[in-house]
């Protein structure tokens, strides 16, 4: 924590929401975490006395972030990084009575740049998709990672990026389905069918579940069924994981990548299309596309609320919901830059 990090670059960076989201988040008792590469950021999302408040936690490009009690995980460029729950310091905060939880960035694992994506804890293991060496890989204590599987047309482990897997979905705690922009075994060969080539995976078996698909990311279970975002289609979709019948759920208003599913609600991020998307159909009507996240009723497919970033911010990674807690502090692996002040935590005195 005493390493100046990231060069800091200022930004103007203002947002707007529907009426709805602060008393939304109320009634479902969370807070949200949203992961923006494009500005170093781990931004929390959180509703305070009927009005909504953003923060930002610098974290060097943050990706794909992981929470379980006591912990909140983020990839970043080059390391990940593991902020864990001080609830003794809550107290202390200032302003008195804000803060019900507070995690504080406490160790990292070096990985080297290894586009890190999507993350879980699979038992005493912490997972990350490792999208530049096309496999999924548990954090090592010697290492900078150790393999654990690979799509069955991926030949080598080599840092080529041949088939962007970049989602991860768990079930029962085990890694059950992963998505990736193409079937594809040669260095980034997914760029060229980038518009229809994606596929979801099943994990250990490698069954192509479904393919098809438009940069599919962030595969989730629930119920049995898999959703995931068909981003250059620009819709949340669910998948029959037996027959691999595809349904769509709703439209969404920008490049879904990052998704959370809680209590018959989806919250799904949102981004604008950078140039290199040319070719794929959401793009299509890029003056229509937001930045932010959009909270679809799971009932209905109906949108029910908005956060939009209208300026600063045009794409984020991860969305994450904190249950039960309403507004989290966070201090990430460079403190002052994000309170002004540097932060000590000793253990208490006997």
């Amino acid at each position: 924590m005493s390493s100046a990090g990231p060069t800091i670059e200022y930004r103007d960076i203002r947002c707007s929401h529907s009426k709805n989201l602060p008393d939304l988040l109320t009634e479902l008792h969370l807070s949200l975490l949203i992961s923006t590469y494009q500005t170093g950021h781990l931004v929390v999302v959180a509703a305070h006395q009927g009005r909504l408040m953003l923060t930002f936690h610098g974290f060097d490009r943050a990706m794909g972030a992981a929470v379980k009690p006591g912990c909140i995980a983020v990839c970043t460029r080059n390391d990940v990084w593991f902020a864990r729950s001080v609830p003794d310091i809550v107290a202390k905060l200032n302003p008195p009575g804000r803060f019900d939880a507070c995690f504080l960035a406490r160790t990292a694992h070096h990985t080297g740049d290894i586009q890190a994506h999507e993350c879980a804890w699979i038992h005493n293991e912490f997972w990350v998709v490792n999208t530049l060496f096309s496999c999924l890989s548990a954090l090592h204590p010697y290492y900078s990672f150790a393999p654990r599987w690979m799509p069955p047309f991926v030949t080598a482990l080599v840092p080529e990026d041949r088939c962007h897997l970049n989602g991860l979905a768990l079930v029962n705690g085990e890694p059950r389905y992963v998505t990736a922009l193409g079937e594809t075994d040669s260095a980034a060969g997914w760029r060229a069918g980038k518009a229809r080539g994606g596929c979801l995976l099943e994990v250990p078996s490698g069954r192509k579940v479904v393919g098809g698909l438009s940069l599919p990311h962030s595969p989730r279970v629930n119920q049995g069924r898999v959703y995931l975002l068909n981003s250059g289609q620009g819709r949340l979709d669910v998948v029959d994981p037996v027959d691999g019948q595809l349904t769509p759920v709703t439209a969404v208003p920008g490049v879904g990548r990052g998704l959370a599913l809680h209590r018959g609600h989806a919250f799904v991020g949102l981004s604008k299309a950078r140039p290199s998307l040319e070719g794929v159909p959401v793009v299509s009507h890029r003056e229509r596309l937001k930045c932010g996240v959009a909270i679809i009723d799971l009932r209905t497919g109906d949108p029910i609320a908005l956060l939009e970033f209208q300026t600063g911010v045009e794409e984020i990674f991860d969305i994450q919901v904190l249950p039960e807690v309403r507004f989290p502090f966070i201090a990430g692996p460079w403190v002052e830059q994000d309170t002004g002040m540097p932060m000590w935590t000793v253990p208490p005195t006997a």
